[in-house]
């Protein structure tokens, strides 16, 4: 296929008119190869009807080079190859290569996104069913304790299982790893009686003494990570008997069993501190499925056999890492559809044969101001300005009076850089001076918040979204007025003792009406979770995020 990459590369540089005049050493130079190995190329393509070579003899005289063959053809088939050969990598660099060429890249879209959808297949006797699904965020790590991007949580929650989780719907909390649970009278002291038998991926049995060292790995870690302030209420974890582990926190808080529904306190092996930094992409779990193999661009999940709610249904899950849009998706969608929602497999028919299924969850984007930091942006009438502009109302006079020569700097993760922007140009319709910055999601946990003005949050509202504002407004509370700061952190020391969800939730609306009453806050949108768009599968939940669950997947025979 590398014949292909250089006729590629050659029509890049010379088939604009289709003809060109060329000597054989500025071939050369283009294919970085010697002048004979670029006469060996020419003669190649020449044989294959690629192109014509008109040669004139001598050194430094142009030959007239014509291309015959279209470049679609030509990356068509390479495409076709690496598709064979299971080598996505090599087949996103050929898109990635032809970037300045839309209609060609769009083409090679199109023949990439037929590899993915429901594929079967027979081994030795067995049907072997295989999921391939496109994703846009790159999976770096799956470690409860590192992951930051809900496609690692995503793979996680298939790899790992935590002490109890969400019923499917309505939202309870159910037997998980451990089949029971009870708390004292103050609720601080809690204790969980754990399922036996329970087999991690390597066939060693999970124990208490995993759940054990689990819990205290994630108390004792100086990492930033959501959902930090609840795992630091716990003062001791301990096994006083087999298959029983207890937890006391330094003070009640409701908040905590939900927590252990997460993926972030899912149960990993006591010993993994043999595999060191390996465990994020070579991890050992309990859950419905092993990964066996995790790089850059591709992540396998194969079915756990002994899995103690029983064998998933499909045998192979192979997620890729495609670093652009799906098809039918717009600027303004990108950033809300979730890539491992989409199924695509044209061959299932027409869109009367696809399947609609709504996820139960969305997700918010919203603006907030860091009045921790000196400047304008302290008084409520010149933020409420500025958010007036964002409703797209005309300032009554120039931002200029109240911010003189002055750049509001805006601050976000990379995955929000779309909505940081759109926002930005609003601002800049009205006079504003701005400049955004984003970074990392890892990076964002550092100064680099509170050194903005303007910060962009995205809010996840699923089952766990009392748990994800408590950790929000957590986060807000550290560059907000002073004033206000101290009436929330009562109300969230209030949330944190509320053993009722619903006065918990009018807790949080409190919260979110003083925010937006003082201009502290400001809501861009809310957008529904993408429609999961799945041609000929049965078996489709969604768990407490609104993604799906693999577990129960399946394809009857076509």
């Amino acid at each position: 296929m590398k014949l292909h990459g250089q006729y590629l590369r050659l029509h890049s540089r010379f088939g604009l008119t289709g003809e060109a005049e060329v000597t054989m050493d500025e071939l050369a130079a283009v294919l970085d190869c010697t002048r004979r190995n670029a006469m060996n190329i020419v003669q190649s393509m020449t044989e294959r009807g690629w192109i014509d070579w008109q040669a004139r003899r001598g050194r430094g005289l142009r030959s007239t080079l014509t291309f015959l063959a279209p470049p679609e053809d030509i990356a068509a088939q390479a495409m076709l190859h690496t598709m064979n050969q299971r080598d996505i990598g090599r087949a996103l660099d050929q898109i990635s290569a032809h970037s300045d060429a839309t209609a060609l890249q769009d083409r090679l879209q199109g023949w990439l996104l037929s590899y993915f959808g429901h594929h079967s297949e027979t081994q030795t006797g067995k049907r072997i069913d295989t999921l391939r699904l496109p994703l846009r965020e790159q999976i770096q790590t799956v470690d409860p304790l590192s992951i930051n991007l809900l496609a690692e949580s995503f793979v996680a929650s298939h790899v790992f299982d935590g002490l109890v989780r969400r019923a499917p719907e309505g939202g309870s909390i159910l037997p998980n790893l451990a089949h029971a649970w009870e708390t004292d009278a103050e609720r601080k002291r809690w204790t969980f009686y754990l399922r036996k038998e329970v087999l991690f991926h390597n066939g060693k049995v999970m124990t208490a003494d995993d759940v054990v060292y689990s819990l205290q790995r994630l108390a004792g870690t100086s990492r930033r990570m959501l959902y930090s302030s609840i795992i630091k209420t716990v003062e001791s974890v301990n096994s006083p008997y087999p298959h029983t582990v207890v937890v006391v926190l330094k003070e009640p808080n409701e908040l905590f069993l939900p927590f252990l529904c997460t993926t972030r306190a899912a149960v990993v092996p006591r010993d993994l501190e043999q595999l060191g930094e390996r465990f994020g992409t070579a991890p050992v779990g309990t859950g419905p499925f092993k990964l066996t193999a995790l790089n850059g661009r591709r992540c396998v999940l194969e079915a756990f056999t002994h899995y103690f709610q029983g064998r998933a249904h499909i045998d192979r899950v192979e997620i890729f890492h495609v670093p652009w849009n799906l098809p039918d998706e717009t600027d303004d969608k990108a950033e809300q559809a979730s890539p491992f929602h989409v199924v695509h497999n044209p061959q299932d028919g027409t869109d009367g044969d696809w399947s609609q299924i709504n996820s139960p969850a969305s997700v918010r984007k919203f603006m907030t101001c860091n009045t921790h930091r000196p400047g304008a942006l302290a008084d409520p009438q010149v933020r409420a300005g500025l958010f007036a502009c964002l409703e797209g109302i005309e300032p009554d006079k120039s931002p200029a009076a109240d911010i003189p020569d002055k750049t509001i700097r805006m601050a976000t993760i990379d995955s929000y850089r779309h909505d940081a922007e759109l926002a930005a140009e609003r601002l800049r319709r009205c006079g504003y001076l701005i400049s955004v910055t984003a970074v990392s999601a890892e990076e964002f946990k550092g100064p680099i918040r509170m050194e903005a003005d303007l910060i962009i949050f995205s809010l996840l509202r699923d089952r766990d979204e009392q748990l994800r504002l408590f950790d929000l407004y957590r986060t807000i509370a550290s560059h907000i007025d002073p004033h206000i700061r101290l009436d929330m952190e009562l109300l969230l020391t209030h949330i944190a003792k509320q053993p009722d969800p619903v006065l918990r939730e009018e807790a949080f609306r409190k919260i979110e009406r003083q925010l937006i009453a003082e201009h502290q806050l400001h809501i861009l949108y809310e957008k529904p979770v993408q429609t999961a768009y799945l041609p000929s599968v049965r078996g489709v939940t969604f768990n407490a995020q609104g993604w799906i669950d693999l577990r129960h997947l399946w394809f009857p025979p076509q």
